[in-house]
């Protein structure tokens, strides 16, 4: 995302300018479609491509791998986060999936209408993408979104009494995406 260039509306691909609806709630559905183990590749790059580029559009693997790669895919990348001396902190492990849009949605809700003022569901169909995830990446730390992230990233260190550590533990299994494995 640049400040200085238009939000994506429309893009060219072998010599052939699509118009594209990159809509976070148009996104979302995408991730939906994607994430649907009872459709074949074949039939969830058909289904994205109509939502994202409407239903009369020729649908190829080459073109949806194209819009996936350069619109859709989302990078994992953490920020880096400071101690309270302003030194950076240790990068936790990498990959590690902080967010689920669809099990965190009444949260990440409540962060835009915290920080913002902003009805994700009046934004429905006019927030681009980019501008919905600058801003999700850019919530405040008193949010609950953030708060569960920081839940989610938190591992013990020996300056921590027990009773916080299990308190931690005990918040990692409540808003955990994955099954924690006991210790």
């Amino acid at each position: 995302m640049r400040l200085n260039d238009p939000l994506i509306t429309s893009f060219i691909f072998d010599n052939v300018e699509y118009q594209i609806d990159l809509s976070f709630d148009t996104v979302l559905d995408v991730f939906d479609v994607h994430d649907d183990t009872g459709l074949m590749e074949y039939e969830k790059a058909e289904i994205c491509l109509a939502l994202l580029l409407g239903e009369d559009v020729e649908s190829t693997s080459e073109l949806w791998n194209h819009v996936f790669s350069e619109f859709i895919q989302v990078d994992n990348k953490q920020s880096i986060e400071y101690d309270r001396k302003g030194n950076p902190m240790p990068v936790q492990k990498e990959n590690k999936k902080t967010i689920d849009f669809d099990k965190d949605a009444e949260y990440i809700y409540a962060s835009f209408r915290q920080a913002y003022n902003i009805n994700l569901y009046r934004e429905q169909g006019k927030m681009h993408w980019d501008e919905f995830g600058a801003l999700l990446n850019g919530l405040p730390s008193d949010t609950i979104m953030q708060r569960i992230i920081q839940i989610r990233l938190w591992e013990p260190s020996k300056d921590e009494t027990g009773e916080y550590k299990q308190s931690m533990r005990d918040l990692q299994k409540i808003y955990a995406l994955e099954e924690i494995e006991e210790e």
